[in-house]
Formats: C-alpha cells, sequence, structure tokens
C-alpha cells in the first residue's frame, strides 16, 4: 500500500479538477494553445525538463513520471511545500519566457490553465503512469516506449534519464517489489500490456505522412497550390497558415517543411 502525505484509498471517484487530493498526487496535462507544439526540437524538451527539475529542487515536488509529446506534456507530480498550482504556475512562466525568447514570439503558449485529475487509489496510480508512457506509440510516433527519450520510461527501466535526479521511482517501483530488479522487471510486464486506458479526455494524435500533410495543405491552398502559398500578401498567407496548424496530426515544423518557409514564421502565425 502507497503512503505520501496520506494513505491512498481503497476505493476511487472521479473528482473535479483542482479540488485538493488527499494522497496529494495528481496527473497533469499542459496543452498549447490551439494544439499549437511547445516542443520544437530537443533544446526544448531539455529546457522544459530542467525547468521541472529546478522547481522540483525548490518545492519539493516529486516528479513520479513524465512524457512530453509535440504540443502537450503530461506530469504525475505529488505535491511539495506549496501548492500545485503555484509549481505549475512557475515552470509555465518561466518555459513561456524561454519559448517567446528563442522564437521571437509573443502572447500565451499554453492553452488555458493545465488539466489535471486527482490520484487516490494505487492501481489508479499504476494506470496513469502507463498511461503517460504509452502515449507516444499510441500516437504513432515511436514502435516501442523505450524509442521515446522524452519520457520518464528509461528510468523506469532501469536506464540513465535526463536530468539524472528528476525522476522519483522508488514509489511505483516500492509497490511492485522491495528488490528493485524484480520491481522494474514487474514493471515493464505492466507497462506494456495493451489497454484503452483515457486520461484527462486526452486522445492523442496520430501524426500524418509528409503525403497525406500534403493533401491536407492543397485543400487548403485554394487553389494556390503548395508552392504559391508563400508568395501570396501576407495576410491572405497568413490566413490559409493559420488553418494549416490547426490540421490534426500535421506538425507546425512539418508544416514548414512542406510549404518551403521558416519554423519561425509558422509559429508566430
Amino acid at each position: 500500500m502507497i503512503y505520501y502525505r496520506k494513505k491512498i484509498r481503497k476505493s476511487y471517484m472521479p473528482r473535479i479538477a483542482r479540488q485538493k487530493s488527499e494522497s496529494g498526487i495528481y496527473h497533469i496535462m499542459l496543452r498549447g494553445a490551439n494544439r499549437q507544439e511547445i516542443f520544437h526540437d530537443d533544446e526544448d524538451c531539455r529546457r522544459f525538463l530542467e525547468t521541472l527539475d529546478r522547481y522540483k529542487k525548490k518545492s519539493g515536488v516529486k516528479v513520479y513520471g513524465w512524457c512530453l509529446m509535440g504540443n502537450h506534456v503530461h506530469l504525475l507530480l505529488g505535491e511539495g511545500k506549496e501548492d500545485i498550482s503555484i509549481t505549475m504556475k512557475r515552470i509555465g512562466v518561466s518555459y513561456v519566457w524561454f519559448y517567446n525568447w528563442k522564437y521571437k514570439t509573443i502572447g500565451h503558449l499554453f492553452q488555458d490553465r493545465y488539466k489535471s485529475e486527482n490520484i487516490e487509489k494505487d492501481e489508479y496510480l499504476m494506470a496513469a503512469v502507463r498511461y503517460i508512457h504509452q502515449n507516444p506509440v499510441k500516437a504513432g510516433i515511436a514502435a516501442r516506449m523505450d524509442e521515446w527519450k522524452w519520457s520518464s520510461i528509461q528510468g523506469y527501466y532501469g536506464k540513465p534519464s535526463y536530468p539524472a535526479m528528476l525522476l522519483d521511482s522508488g514509489l511505483i517501483l516500492g509497490m511492485l517489489s522491495e528488490n528493485k530488479k524484480t520491481a522494474i522487471k514487474r514493471f515493464k510486464e505492466y507497462n506494456e500490456v495493451g489497454n484503452e486506458d483515457k486520461f484527462l479526455e486526452d486522445t492523442p494524435r496520430i501524426r500524418l505522412t509528409d503525403d497525406e500533410a500534403r493533401a491536407e495543405i492543397i485543400k487548403l491552398s485554394s487553389g494556390y497550390g503548395i508552392a504559391g502559398i508563400k508568395n501570396l500578401p501576407k495576410a491572405q498567407r497568413d490566413e490559409i497558415i493559420t488553418k494549416i496548424k490547426e490540421v490534426e496530426g500535421l506538425s507546425q515544423r512539418q508544416a514548414a517543411r512542406i510549404l518551403g518557409i521558416s519554423p519561425n514564421l509558422i509559429f508566430k502565425t
């Protein structure tokens, strides 16, 4: 049985987001505004995790899992010395500052406030960390969970993860066995079981292939074709780009590559 602040209850009932978790554990999701990408390259991913690590040290928050996707991030956190909403605000403000500075943009990056749900039962905790790790596979961007380097899966599988001291794996592995090797083996077996779990009403997007993406862009090109979009007057071009950015499964970097324009132009439109 798990102990964090209080003993996690034997029964689980879904709660309204923002109601305090009795266990102090939360599954949190941050999504880009209008589903825009918030991580464009490895530097962005490293910066977010470094920011999380910095505020972990300041607030005492426990980090039980994470997965960084293109336009959203899942976190499994245990509240520290301050309210979890304060910690999340610090993390968000810091990363948005970095993002706006790097890409020379202004305004909101994240969609409204973060989504969260309370974790009040041990099996729900296990299901949540499995769901988080399976996101890249369900989204079609990785064949196996351990191929995705921007999640906590590496640490749970006994491999080095970045940053080195960010993951607090002891709570979950300790549920499976007091012996670490046995715990890792059992975790792998549980983590790789297929399932239809749904958390925070989030369904991972399936990435479009370049051919599929080109077909969608052509539909939105107003007859100008892919090559003609970048030569249109700014207002007309930006109107088409805005529509393109809303296409499910089409990343902004992919759109920039296909259109032959700067990624920064896509990000700022």
